[in-house]
């Protein structure tokens, strides 16, 4: 019965996600609100000016409506004879957190989109103000799952569940502010983004319905539907960019779903796509400041490098979600045999 509302998450976050771009594509374009293109970017980019972007509202919108619906109503539906619900507190816990976790991120997202397209500026919120912000974020929600009485443990494959302590949190921090930053770099061509994380929603599903966390597995199935109805509005070309929006709502989801598995170390794997656009942003500025102007790759982040290199954005999007899917595919196995 559990798996059925899996499914129905996922339908339902896409037909959301999907129909909610007839109305939220041309409402951006009414209110201006363009995306601006970085002058240092791809020179052929300067063609997307202007594109509604914030789109990411779509499967925010949908992920977070059906992830809410469905979890209750499995909640409502799932009780055994003694009226004892399918999930503990702690577990119901960690998903409507995370939820607001990755909502908060979105709205950071949403701060740093809406003074780029209002004050016309390129470059949004400085970092300084985006890494106070997300590292404030992450706070809360340790400090949250904490007060739930959530443990300092992580699982490793072979091993079980393993205690680190007090480091547990300052790690845990940087861990969940590096990710949504991955996440966030990852976006910079049409359906990349949004066709990496569906792919990365659908093994979290599968590795939440092997461990018998329905209410992850429709958390997991809600982002991966919602998704996949951004990308009728998102692939090349695209109709609306999800923008910082989008993408940081995406780290801060990814990021909830696998600190609700405990299983946290699986966001090296699960993420790694994004972990290589995000070092090969560091090994580009470190590079270039150590060889005085040298560049080893033509651009970062990664996918630019190889948009400079002949490739069109969908190979790129293609390449990159197969590989996404063989990590995803790795990481199910560890959870598979690993936890024996």
């Amino acid at each position: 019965m559990s798996g059925i509302w899996t499914i129905i998450a996922a339908a339902l976050s896409f037909a959301i996600s999907g129909a909610l771009g007839i109305w939220l594509v041309p409402f951006l374009q009414k209110k201006h609100f363009g995306q601006t293109i970085l002058d240092d970017g791809p020179k052929w980019h300067k063609g997307k000016q202007g594109t509604p972007t914030m789109g990411g509202f779509m499967f925010i919108a949908a992920s977070v409506i059906t992830t809410i619906l469905c979890v209750v109503l499995f909640h409502l539906t799932g009780r055994d004879a003694r009226g004892i619900a399918p999930e503990t507190t702690l577990q119901s816990a960690k998903i409507y957190a995370g939820l607001f976790m990755a909502v908060c991120y979105g709205a950071i997202g949403f701060l740093d989109d809406y003074v780029k397209v209002a004050k016309k500026r390129n470059l949004g919120l400085t970092p300084k103000q985006k890494l106070v912000l997300q590292f404030a974020v992450a706070a809360a929600y340790l400090l949250t799952m904490y007060l739930f009485g959530d443990k300092t443990e992580t699982f490793v494959p072979f091993c079980g569940m393993v205690d680190i302590g007090i480091l547990y949190y300052p790690l845990a921090a940087i861990l969940i502010v590096g990710m949504v930053n991955a996440v966030n770099l990852t976006d910079g061509i049409d359906g990349l983004d949004g066709s990496v994380t569906f792919f990365a929603g659908v093994f979290l599903m599968m590795m939440a319905g092997y461990t018998a966390r329905t209410g992850l597995s429709v958390m997991a199935a809600s982002i991966a539907g919602g998704c996949l109805g951004f990308l009728i509005w998102n692939f090349n070309p695209a109709k609306t960019f999800m923008g910082d929006t989008g993408s940081l709502y995406l780290g801060g989801y990814l990021c909830a779903l696998l600190f609700g598995l405990d299983m946290e170390l699986f966001l090296i794997p699960i993420g790694l796509v994004y972990i290589a656009e995000m070092f090969s942003v560091i090994i580009q500025v470190t590079y270039f400041k150590l060889t005085h102007g040298k560049r080893l790759f033509k651009m970062s982040p990664i996918h630019h490098h190889f948009e400079m290199s002949g490739w069109s954005e969908v190979k790129i999007v293609v390449v990159f979600s197969i590989v996404e899917a063989i990590c995803g595919a790795g990481s199910l196995l560890l959870v598979l045999f690993g936890s024996r």
